[in-house]
């Protein structure tokens, strides 16, 4: 699990799943490059990071035009890369009755299309260093199992978790693996959101769900950091699933 000497990029990093990743890879000697449109929240993530190696940079996912540029900016500043995770995300939940077709393409730009864009731009030689190459992207469980009134964000993490599975093909030749880590109800900004208008008999029901109680953040960067080090050298392709039980059922 030593990262010393490896650079790595935190999409979604201002918050939730994506800081502590920023803070765990940190930790682990990595050197970390913080992305989110959040400014303000990717200064109190930099000022979490262990040591001093790291950078962070305001950036909007939604510019996918715009992505091979700018991380082309951060290998000439920063480094070239050893891998990247993207855990930037929107939720996209709404009844299939009053979801419109710019809200659907909204939420897949943001979770799938802009992982894609990412992966293209990071294999370039320009940017990735050649050697312990490693993508993590943040799917979910929704990606797997069904549930009412989020199609659309089931949508685009089940588009993720085959994207996972054909770019880890093309991409083992350069000796970049691709895999994907499926939370589910983790306690993030996100899920506070969420819980703020649940009723009792909702949240109650929500926690139901998971065996092992709702998630925090480390559970998933630990799986990930997991993924990115040595220690997940011969797994590509694959999704793994951190759940707390809820896929059990």
């Amino acid at each position: 699990m030593n990262l010393e000497g490896r650079r790595y990029l935190v999409t979604g990093a201002a918050s939730g799943i994506g800081r502590a990743c920023a803070v765990l890879l940190s930790r682990l000697g990595g050197s970390v490059a913080c992305m989110d449109k959040d400014a303000g929240g990717l200064a109190e993530t930099a000022a979490l990071l262990e040591g001093d190696r790291h950078h962070a940079g305001a950036f909007n996912l939604r510019e996918i035009a715009e992505i091979s540029a700018h991380l082309q900016t951060i290998a000439n500043s920063f480094g070239k890369l050893h891998g990247f995770v993207h855990a930037a995300g929107i939720p996209g939940t709404m009844p299939l009755k009053v979801l419109t077709p710019e809200a659907w393409r909204e939420t897949f730009l943001v979770n799938t299309e802009s992982a894609l864009a990412l992966t293209k731009a990071f294999q370039n030689r320009n940017v990735y260093a050649g050697e312990s190459g490693s993508v993590v992207f943040i799917t979910s469980v929704m990606g797997i199992v069904g549930d009412k009134s989020n199609v659309a964000y089931a949508m685009s993490k089940g588009a993720l978790i085959s994207v996972t599975r054909s770019l880890a093909l093309e991409l083992a030749s350069k000796k970049i693996r691709v895999n994907s880590v499926a939370p589910a109800f983790v306690r993030t900004p996100m899920y506070a959101k969420a819980e703020q208008v649940w009723t009792a008999e909702q949240k109650a029901m929500v926690e139901s769900l998971h065996p092992l109680g709702i998630g925090e953040p480390e559970d998933i960067a630990n799986a990930v950091a997991f993924l990115l080090a040595d220690t997940a050298r011969w797994i590509t392709g694959s999704t793994l699933v951190v759940d707390g039980g809820y896929t059990a059922r």
